[in-house]
């Protein structure tokens, strides 16, 4: 029997180097913590046991027409999930299309080769371009290039190709988990939103019913007054049905921003940024208030004239409205309450505030969390002034507490003031990304 030709050494060696680095490779794919990890792992390992500078992934569109970068060590990492390139497109198209891998000793003269405009590649000279199988189709292309002309040798074609093999399933995986994470992301985000929403309009639905409320017992101590030989002038007794009305239109309002909101991004949706004039603004919400003020005298201090901001006039309001019945709730029986306004650092800033003992400094910041009640302020839902703050932050503006002078406390909720030498209050235009991008 004539003897069996013993492996080449070389060889031997070589099998097993490629076997440990195949099996430290899966390795480390398996526990990589999230999809960035796993997409470094792939360019940085794949380099090295290629001997190559780079090393870039390409995977395919949902739709199976276009390979998108996906991962590159050595091109410009800003084009990453920006470059593009069709099925059949370069060497990176052809070789998905194909199925095969495709070897070009040197890119600059080899026409299958796509040259992106505006990207220096002069420094690249040798690519190979493997496929990524996974079941019965290519979910991507694996490129590796060298800045030296180089013919890979049919060993590390087929160590490369055993490489896109072993990445074909992890990933798809990958991606398919990074994929479902960020749609739980997106849901979370929004049934957070819609909580938050929800949380907040239902607590909003309580000032609307006070006031009401106020108006009925007015109208029932007219009908008590009316029973006893005395009765209210016809036009006072007009304008408290026609506040009440009001407010029950508002109620409705408040339900259809439920509706609109809660498919939008809850709170902050649809909120505007425009000019309003604040000085009515402030007017027209104390003149709705007027029954819950009635029995708290109204002190006004500050300039009220030409005072335009820049906001969501009803959402303002709105934080307005919370703020009196705050200090409603919490003045002291016949005790007034002030509303003032100051403007400072391009700012319109409105403070309100009452006679009582006010909120302890260390207090300041607590009160404006969510569903938190304090040892000074325990009634309430604990939303509101959570809520204040969030609507404020979304159209530009500020609350918060500061002292009155007076050893208590004073909200004060400012918004941008509306300069008239100023051009327009639109915002800077968004840049534009020029395209260039790596071949694939």
């Amino acid at each position: 029997m004539a003897p069996v030709d013993p492996v080449p050494p070389f060889d031997a060696e070589r099998k097993l180097l490629e076997l440990s680095f195949l099996h430290e490779f899966a390795k480390l794919l398996t526990t990589a913590r999230n999809w960035d990890e796993l997409m470094r792992t792939i360019v940085d390992r794949t380099t090295d046991a290629l001997n190559v500078e780079v090393c870039s992934v390409y995977l395919m569109d949902r739709d199976a027409a276009r390979l998108r970068l996906s991962a590159t060590n050595g091109l410009d990492r800003d084009q990453i999930g920006v470059v593009t390139l069709a099925v059949g497109e370069g060497l990176t198209g052809s070789a998905a299309q194909i199925g095969q891998p495709i070897a070009s000793p040197d890119v600059r003269v080899d026409p299958r080769f796509k040259w992106v405009p505006g990207f220096d590649q002069s420094q690249f000279v040798s690519m190979l371009s493997v496929p990524m199988p996974w079941n019965d189709s290519i979910i991507g292309v694996i490129n590796v290039q060298a800045i030296e002309s180089r013919t890979f040798s049919p060993e590390e074609v087929e160590f490369l190709v055993t490489i896109g093999a072993l990445l074909g399933g992890i990933v798809e995986k990958g991606r398919l988990q990074a994929e479902a994470e960020e749609q739980l992301e997106t849901l979370t985000a929004l049934d957070g939103a819609r909580a938050e929403l929800l949380a907040v309009v239902t607590h909003e639905l309580r000032t609307p019913l006070a006031v009401v409320r106020a108006y009925l017992d007015l109208l029932a101590d007219a009908a008590v007054e009316a029973a006893g030989g005395s009765t209210p002038k016809p036009e006072l007794v007009e304008e408290w049905r026609i506040q009440a009305i009001a407010q029950v239109t508002r109620l409705d309002r408040l339900v259809d921003s439920i509706l609109a909101s809660v498919r939008g991004d809850g709170l902050a949706a649809g909120l505007a940024r425009v000019p309003f004039d604040l000085a009515r603004a402030v007017n027209d919400t104390i003149g709705e208030m007027t029954p819950l003020l009635r029995g708290h005298p109204l002190r006004r201090t500050g300039t009220w004239e030409a005072l335009m901001g820049i906001g969501d006039e009803g959402r303002f309001r709105q934080v307005l409205e919370h703020l009196l019945e705050n200090e409603v709730k919490y003045s002291p029986e016949g005790g007034s309450v002030s509303v003032g306004t100051m403007r400072s650092g391009g700012e319109i800033q409105i403070y309100v505030t009452d006679d009582g003992p006010g909120i302890p400094e260390p207090e300041w910041e607590s009160v404006f969390e969510a569903y938190v009640r304090t040892a000074h302020r325990p009634r309430g839902s604990g939303i509101g002034l959570y809520a204040a703050r969030r609507l404020m932050s979304a159209m530009g503006g500020r609350v918060w507490l500061e002292p009155n002078g007076y050893g208590g406390s004073r909200f004060v909720v400012a918004v941008p003031e509306m300069r008239h030498t100023e051009g327009d209050t639109t915002g800077p235009e968004a840049g534009v990304m020029s395209e260039a991008g790596p071949e694939g």
